[in-house]
């Protein structure tokens, strides 16, 4: 088949099928995710929840680095007395394996640090994208309800972006999108400090 002949067919068949399309009388709607996302209670309750996880995990870390700073001081404070010529022998011997313990300590500590930190960011990641999934599957959820209710045969993100980072959605009506009856629906069991 020449190349032709296959966009009289294409051609033809977007012909034929648009207007096979534009009889049925499809219904659109449209939901601006992102708005609904950050609108709904239980993500800014995520955000906090693992705000206050970050912190916690931060402290901790830092702690230990304060630790491990405190022993590098230490470190260098016997390097300097090591070198103190009134040092004896044996001072020096006593001086120099302390050094060498605290050094094996620091290295051993830095070495905790880095899997701490690695740890804990596998961690804290693991818990936002299970919190993200699950607010992810109430909002579609209820999307899919007042899909429906409302009897919409296709509905578009309109904050969704292309691969090219283009609006998917050049323009829809205002009264296409029911993203705040999303949200409403959505608010209604917040507890009362999360309530807007």
């Amino acid at each position: 088949m020449t190349s032709s002949t296959r966009l009289a067919l294409l051609t033809a068949f977007f012909l034929l099928g648009g207007a096979a399309f534009a009889n049925a009388q499809v219904k659109f709607g449209t939901v601006d995710m992102n708005r609904v996302f950050s609108e709904y209670y239980k993500t800014k309750d995520a955000q906090a929840k693992y705000a206050d996880a970050e912190k916690t995990a931060n402290d901790d870390l830092n702690g230990r680095v304060d630790t491990l700073k405190a022993s590098m001081k230490e470190i260098s404070e016997l390097n300097i007395n090591i070198q103190k010529p009134e040092l004896s022998k044996d001072a020096i011997d006593a001086k120099k394996k302390d050094l060498q313990m605290k050094v094996a300590s620091a290295r051993s500590l830095d070495r905790e640090i880095a899997d701490y930190r690695s740890s804990k960011q596998k961690v804290l990641q693991d818990q936002f994208l299970r919190m993200r999934k699950d607010i992810v599957d109430d909002i579609m959820k209820t999307v899919n309800d007042f899909v429906k209710i409302k009897g919409y045969d296709i509905v578009f993100d309109k904050s969704g972006l292309s691969a090219g980072a283009i609006p998917i959605v050049l323009y829809s009506r205002d009264d296409l999108d029911f993203s705040q009856d999303v949200i409403t629906a959505l608010n209604k069991t917040a507890p009362a400090k999360s309530a807007k």
